[in-house]
């Protein structure tokens, strides 16, 4: 399906049916704006503070202009990451969060970066192992740990054991994420 075959499917009031993945760049660059203008207002009057407004929008219009596609040529399907949203420039913060919140709680661990890396963990055991994580966790265990100090590890990717709902319980060290991501490269 092509872009304008997605965007005559899409319901009416969504144009393009995808504008609602820009809310948060939109809100970061409404808040640069607002915050300049009203520092500049505050510091040199009014009309240099539509002079940065102007200038914001100017700004504004070479950036829209870039993303405008040129006539006659073919618009590319965008990737499944682009449909999803995940290519936001906020997505690298909202990452960092969950490895900072991985890190602090062992529930927030288990709710969001534990399947995370156990999805990854039976995605390399399939393609290059053909072992399945959940249907041969001991064949699983092996692989990714075969020294005997090791296997200590294997209680942070468990997909047998039962989550935490401590909060208060701390999250997985640093150094033994950096030692799963090790791993899981050697695999």
């Amino acid at each position: 399906m092509n872009r304008a075959q997605a965007d005559a499917r899409a319901p009416v009031g969504q144009a393009g049916g995808r504008w609602h993945e820009c809310l948060p760049e939109l809100g970061a660059a409404a808040f640069l704006v607002l915050s300049t203008s009203l520092a500049v207002y505050v510091y040199a009057g009014l009309g240099t503070a539509l002079l940065v407004v102007g200038g914001w929008a100017l700004v504004a219009l070479v950036s829209l202009l870039a993303l405008v596609p040129v006539a006659g040529k073919p618009l590319a399907e965008p990737d499944q990451r682009s449909v999803r949203g995940h290519t936001s420039f906020l997505g690298f913060w909202r990452k960092r969060s969950v490895l900072h919140d991985a890190t602090a709680s062992m529930a927030a661990y288990d709710a969001d970066l534990r399947p995370t890396l156990q999805h990854l963990l039976a995605a390399r055991l399939a393609e290059r192992h053909g072992v399945s994580l959940h249907a041969d966790p001991a064949a699983a265990r092996r692989l990714l740990l075969p020294g005997a100090r090791d296997q200590a590890l294997w209680f942070w990717l468990d997909p047998l054991r039962p989550a935490e709902n401590d909060k208060r319980k701390r999250g997985i060290p640093a150094r033994t994420l950096a030692a799963i991501f090790d791993r899981l490269e050697r695999l």
